[in-house]
């Protein structure tokens, strides 16, 4: 049997819902890195081992790689990183796609997005926050119950007998202990357990994820900067989905194991040669449709990409009104009917992509 097609029959859509909310939260990639590394001793980073599905899919099944390219070409505005955004009477901004990882290939600006970033006056983030750990974990301090079980509750006590097995082995794999993290919510966990060794390891050693570089570095060169949330804003994000979601979110990226890393290092090649249209397409095509779930992915949508795709428009709309601005937030944010380059077109920017 081809591998494409043996990965499909263990795969689940969660997998693509929890790698888009890695790569759509900032703030929950990096809060989860933090929780995990904490007191853990340096060490040499191991090699990334993942491997591009589409590559594969290409040589296996042709038509299937067709298919997807078909479908992410009717997928609006679904080409490119890097657009600029015009409206009369005020100087252009730009707006950039990014992915929430430390890997060098992603956190080296490509040159026109090199050259708008240098140009800017203004640098906006998601949020902020990452840049203040100590404030950071001081204001979470105040609202336990977004990332802790605060009650009687645990993660076991969610979980059957036979999902307690899995989860115990998988964090077991992966040196940690259930009863140490019994209190935490399963998306935090799920944070922790999808990020490939390699990119744990990177971060421990202090390397920053794409979206910290870019502020961290605006900051140096004397440069604004400004957020378009709050880290408080996208736990509650999450926390809002239903708990079940979640409890399945964690248990099915559990049994992934290291094919979690194929998923991660196929989104950064298509990262990378800006195919933020075919995301979707792709992992529809090699992951079980899902329609047991077809509730959980509606709100799943519309809570963590389609709601705060219209709050970033109407946080960035002051800061555009200057001009000069350089906004970056995740990839996935950018295409389809409701993402924001249509919802910026749709406030009156011209909006055109930028090769």
């Amino acid at each position: 049997m081809k591998r494409a097609v043996a990965v499909a029959d263990r795969w689940a859509p969660w997998a693509m819902r929890l790698l888009a909310a890695l790569n759509v939260l900032v703030f929950l990639s990096f809060l989860a890195t933090t929780v995990m590394v904490a007191g853990k001793a340096r060490a040499e980073a191991p090699a990334c081992s993942g491997s591009d599905m589409l590559a594969e899919l290409a040589r296996q099944d042709p038509a299937a790689v067709e298919k997807i390219e078909r479908d992410a070409a009717a997928t609006p505005n679904g080409k490119g990183l890097l657009w600029k955004l015009e409206k009369e009477g005020r100087p252009p901004s730009f707006l950039f796609g990014t992915m929430h990882m430390t890997d060098p290939r992603v956190t080296t600006l490509p040159p026109s997005a090199k050259t708008a970033y240098d140009a800017s006056a203004t640098v906006v983030i998601e949020t902020t926050d990452v840049l203040d750990q100590a404030g950071m974990m001081a204001a979470l301090m105040k609202k336990p119950e977004l990332t802790m079980f605060t009650d009687e509750t645990t993660l076991t006590s969610l979980l059957s007998p036979e999902d307690i097995e899995v989860v115990d082995a998988g964090l077991a794999a992966r040196g940690i202990p259930l009863a140490a993290v019994a209190k935490m919510k399963p998306w935090m966990l799920s944070a922790m357990v999808a990020l490939p060794t390699c990119e744990m390891a990177r971060k421990s050693d202090g390397a920053p994820v794409l979206d910290v570089k870019l502020a961290e570095d605006a900051k140096a060169s004397g440069k604004a900067l400004a957020g378009l949330e709050t880290a408080e804003e996208q736990l509650e994000a999450m926390a809002s989905l239903p708990m079940d979601f979640h409890i399945k979110g964690l248990v099915e990226t559990l049994k992934l194991g290291d094919r979690m890393d194929d998923v991660i290092e196929t989104m950064i090649v298509l990262y990378l040669n800006g195919d933020t249209g075919m995301f979707w397409p792709l992992f529809r095509a090699v992951l079980p449709s899902g329609k047991d779930d077809q509730a959980g992915y509606a709100a799943f949508e519309e809570t963590i990409v389609t709601a705060r795709n219209r709050t970033m428009v109407e946080k960035a709309e002051p800061l555009l009104a200057k001009g000069d601005a350089f906004i970056a937030v995740g990839a996935l944010h950018l295409p389809g009917p409701d993402g924001l380059v249509e919802l910026f077109r749709k406030a009156g920017y011209e909006v055109t992509a930028v090769e």
